[in-house]
């Protein structure tokens, strides 16, 4: 069982390994630290959907000012690219830990967080659906490449990802099923598909309820393409046979701009 046990730890640590230097290579990313707290009231921290609640504690050296434990660094790698000078079409990747305490738990979820997160500095003509699809196919490029390495190294592993992930709408989906919560719609469309990019999440759809929630202050749901359907933000989807359900790769989009 020890062995097993181990083996398993080292097949991850090769994912881990390839797939980072994939993503790398794909989005010209340079990998950076990352803080595991950031001072209460900075306006730093994510807040995530804004209800749920932070592991905060007491600094002794900063006169008892509260530190709370990252959520997500959505907010503080934008100020590292500024302090960093990063130039357009470059950006960071860092390892980022959090706790948690509202999440639930499940076959993928825990109150304990990691996960990579990067950010890319891109122009404003780049605001757009089409630069965010090139962006989507670059990662899951690094994703396919990973799983082709594994393959390599491990013959007896089955490769199950098709060869493009396909894209569509939040308000596409419910269209199509719209007798099922977004979660049944996930768990469809990406079992139809293998894997899937579901565009527009956060803002509400024709039902009045959002596909899922995002912070306002940090994702552009509202940005429309040439047909009219909203969004550059979105989740990469892929079916998971195992647990015999969609799977979240990726929740990422184009940020909200100043204005």
């Amino acid at each position: 069982m020890k062995t097993n046990i181990f083996k398993t730890e080292k097949t991850i640590r090769f994912v881990k390994q390839v797939f980072e230097s994939e993503l790398q290579k794909q989005l010209k990313l340079t990998k950076v630290s990352a803080p595991l707290a950031v001072l209460k009231g900075t306006g730093i921290n994510d807040n995530l959907n804004g209800t749920e609640r932070t592991v905060d504690f007491p600094v002794k050296f900063l006169q008892e000012q509260e530190g709370v434990v990252v959520n997500s660094l959505a907010k503080w790698k934008r100020l590292r690219l500024q302090e960093l000078g990063i130039k357009k079409g470059k950006g960071i990747i860092t390892d980022m830990r959090a706790i948690r305490p509202d999440e639930d738990y499940s076959a993928i979820h825990s109150i304990f967080v990691d996960q990579w997160d990067w950010e890319k500095r891109i122009p404003s003509s780049n605001r757009n659906q089409t630069f965010l699809k090139s962006e989507v196919r670059k990662i899951y490029q690094a994703i396919k490449t990973t799983e082709k390495k594994l393959k390599k190294k491990h013959s007896k592993f089955e490769t199950i990802l098709p060869k493009k992930i396909t894209f569509i709408q939040a308000e596409e989906l419910l269209l199509q099923y719209p007798d099922l919560s977004p979660k049944e719609r996930e768990n469809k469309v990406s079992e139809k598909y293998g894997a899937v990019f579901i565009i527009g999440i956060g803002g509400k759809l024709s039902n009045g309820e959002p596909h899922d929630g995002r912070a306002p202050d940090y994702d552009d749901w509202t940005s429309k393409n040439e047909e009219g359907y909203h969004g550059i933000n979105g989740d990469i989807i892929v079916w998971n046979p195992i647990l015999k359900s969609g799977f979240e790769i990726s929740s990422m989009g184009i940020r909200v701009d100043k204005k």
